[in-house]
């Protein structure tokens, strides 16, 4: 049977129980902005995506659909339900025409998930037409948290791709045998990757088989763990954030490129997932904390069958500070990477980063426009599950991201704080709209003056 949940929708977005529901309000800490709180939307929405061939804002419920955004009054008008997208969808997109791209997962017999990408053909109505654009075999679930499953989805520049994150079913690479039912099971050929698939597929199948999908093309990056959101620079170049794993490792911003991997689960920013080593010892490891789930149930342990590295790895974007560069030495204490003068690649841990923005055009006041060489970019924290670390997270990030030889660099400053849950955001001309996800969850502006 066909299973899924508000609860389900919200362990696979991030695979971890987050400070849901904290009383507080959002403030700004940066000069020059404006904040104001555009509307009241309750719990349970996942996505907000402006539609470029329109100009309007959507927002994706799991459990209400696809709804329309009146920035005007603050209304909203359900565009389509689930029953019509095919079930409760935790990514979108839409094209330049206005086609509309959900991603959605089905939980099988409760121990299989297969991925599911629709696409909405726009009506004279204001509605949608679904039909399925590809889908992956039923692949084995773990019986943990950490089903990440497939998530964010864009569109590329010149329309014909889509790219879909394939989210692990582990914490860091451990077995997860469900109960025995997939003995020694650790990752498959559907999980961790970035996923290329054409945009005028219909029916496709995206087999859990390696060899097949590399022939097929689909496979487009290698080693994430949930890269729960991507998007363009201005140059072209596509991005996307990721979520670390149950221990202090950083969490990422990746540079996606063709045929690169990025680490998971041998490397979480720049350093070695040290489960992979024959002589590990839990009970000396102080990358981990008590309260968290994988540490809780025993999931780090001396793992002599931990697959070798298959390759060597691209790493994240490095955060040159002041903000969200927090990091635990390898002795236990907390370190600030950026008033050592250190890189952090890329976030403190367990800030979840999502919502990731770019900004482009002359709409903007100077200060935070893109220039040739430098690319201005926020960033949200959905904001810690627990541990002991001082950086909670729950606000918006700017970056100011150059190239380097070979990658990207960032200056990385918190402007906002004190969202509870933001999940999205879009730019249009010189406003961010923030979108919360919890059960008093809003749409905050912050407008950008000189």
């Amino acid at each position: 049977m066909f299973f899924i949940n508000r609860l389900t929708v919200l362990l696979l977005l991030l695979g971890c129980f987050a400070c849901y529901g904290l009383a507080q309000t959002p403030e700004i800490v940066a000069s020059g902005i404006q904040l104001n709180k555009l509307m009241d939307v309750g719990d349970g929405n996942v996505r907000l995506v402006l539609n470029p061939a329109n100009h309007q804002l959507y927002m994706l419920h799991s459990d209400q659909g696809l709804s329309l955004i009146n920035l005007e009054d603050g209304s909203r008008k359900t565009v389509a339900v689930n029953a019509e997208i095919g079930g409760q969808g935790t990514g979108l997109t839409f094209d330049t025409q206005g086609v509309a791209y959900v991603v959605l997962n089905a939980t099988i017999d409760e121990t299989f998930n297969m991925g599911i990408i629709r696409r909405g053909i726009p009506r004279d109505d204001g509605r949608f037409t679904w039909e399925t654009v590809a889908k992956t075999d039923a692949y084995p679930r773990s019986n943990t948290p950490f089903n990440h499953n497939y998530n964010s989805i864009v569109v590329s520049s010149d329309g014909n791709w889509l790219y879909v994150n394939a989210g692990s079913r582990t914490d860091h690479g451990e077995i997860q045998s469900y109960e025995g039912k997939f003995p020694d099971l650790r990752e498959i050929p559907l999980t961790t990757k970035i996923m290329r698939i054409p945009s005028n597929g219909k029916d496709l199948t995206l087999p859990n088989d390696e060899a097949a999908l590399i022939q097929a093309g689909y496979i487009y990056a290698w080693g994430v763990r949930n890269a729960f959101d991507m998007a363009y620079a201005p140059n072209g170049d596509l991005f996307a954030t990721d979520n670390g794993p149950d221990a202090d490792y950083p969490e990422e911003l990746n540079w996606i490129r063709e045929g690169h991997h990025y680490g998971f689960p041998w490397q979480f920013g720049n350093r070695d997932n040290l489960q992979q080593f024959p002589d590990y010892d839990s009970k000396n490891d102080k990358l981990q904390q008590p309260d968290f789930t994988a540490v809780k149930e025993g999931y780090y342990q001396n793992d002599p069958s931990f697959p070798a590295p298959p390759t060597d790895f691209t790493v994240p974007v490095a955060n040159l500070g002041p903000d969200a560069a927090i990091y635990r030495g390898a002795d236990g204490s907390e370190l600030n990477a950026a008033e050592l003068g250190e890189k952090l690649y890329t976030f403190t841990p367990h800030r979840s980063p999502l919502g990731l923005v770019f900004v482009s055009g002359e709409a903007m006041p100077a200060k935070w426009q893109s220039t040739e060489n430098s690319y201005s970019a926020f960033v949200l924290s959905w904001g810690a599950a627990g541990g002991t670390l001082s950086d909670r997270g729950m606000d918006v990030l700017h970056m100011q991201l150059t190239k380097t030889e070979d990658n990207y660099e960032a200056v990385t400053t918190q402007i906002a704080k004190n969202f509870k849950n933001p999940i999205d955001a879009v730019l249009i001309d010189n406003k961010l709209y923030v979108l919360e996800w919890g059960s008093e969850g809003a749409i905050w502006e912050l407008s950008f003056e000189e």
